[in-house]
């Protein structure tokens, strides 16, 4: 099984620069040691079971929640039968596109 979640959270009412805080859910997804990626716009995890990387995600928007009186969170999930390891196959696939 193969789970890739990209996840974004916001924090609302907290000032304009909210930069600290979104390190503070980045952290926790680098400290869980499931394979991820930060952007500009999302994170995505990915890992073997639903319940693996949606744990990760949860406690990385309450990291982000213990600081902030209000956050927003978007979650788009990729979830399918198959090895791990596309969050680097599925760039890949299109970079090999792109030199082509």
């Amino acid at each position: 099984m193969s789970v890739l979640v990209a996840f974004s959270v916001t924090p609302l009412g907290a000032g304009a620069d909210v930069g600290e805080l979104v390190a503070e859910a980045v952290r926790v997804v680098r400290a869980s040691g499931l394979p991820n990626r930060t952007e500009a716009m999302f994170t995505t995890v990915e890992g073997e079971t639903w319940e693996e990387v949606m744990g990760v995600v949860q406690a990385a928007v309450a990291a982000v929640q213990s600081r902030s009186p209000r956050t927003s969170t978007v979650i788009k999930v990729d979830w399918r039968e198959g090895p791990v390891g596309r969050l680097e196959s599925k760039v890949a696939g299109v970079e090999r596109y792109l030199r082509d």
